[in-house]
């Protein structure tokens, strides 16, 4: 695997384990610093983030155990995420009418950002090609 390759999958992996233990953890303050919906339950933010935080040992498994014949996650599954969930966020933040502060707001555009900026530079340098 080239390079470029291997660093936009330890960036894609590093991201979702960020994202995922978060989530996975989701402490009750979380909600109120980050100027997110509220919610009444952190049954669905733990269980996304569950699902985040796997998906980011995924693509450690495929960068570091390949030489080890351990496959996980490859760029093509991973472009797939970044864009439909980075999409459908976007989606939301559009026309979903969140009651959500300027802070949340900011911070939901970032992730956004980031994920699609992710998956667009995996499709860019071809990465799905050599995973």
């Amino acid at each position: 695997m080239k390079t470029k390759h291997r660093v936009l999958l330890a960036v894609d992996a590093a991201v979702n384990l960020g994202l995922g233990a978060i989530l996975l953890c989701f402490p009750t303050g979380l909600v109120g610093f980050l100027g997110l919906p509220p919610t009444d339950t952190f049954f669905y933010a733990s269980l996304l983030g569950a699902v985040i935080f796997g998906i980011g040992v995924a693509l450690a498994a495929e960068l570091y155990g390949a030489r080890h014949g351990v496959r996980g996650l490859g760029l093509g599954g991973a472009i797939a995420i970044n864009l439909c969930g980075g999409g459908v966020l976007v989606f939301w933040l559009l026309v979903g009418h969140l009651q959500i502060t300027i802070v949340g707001s900011i911070v939901l555009w970032c992730v956004a950002t980031l994920v699609i900026g992710i998956g667009l530079a995996e499709i860019v340098t071809g990465s799905a090609k050599y995973s």
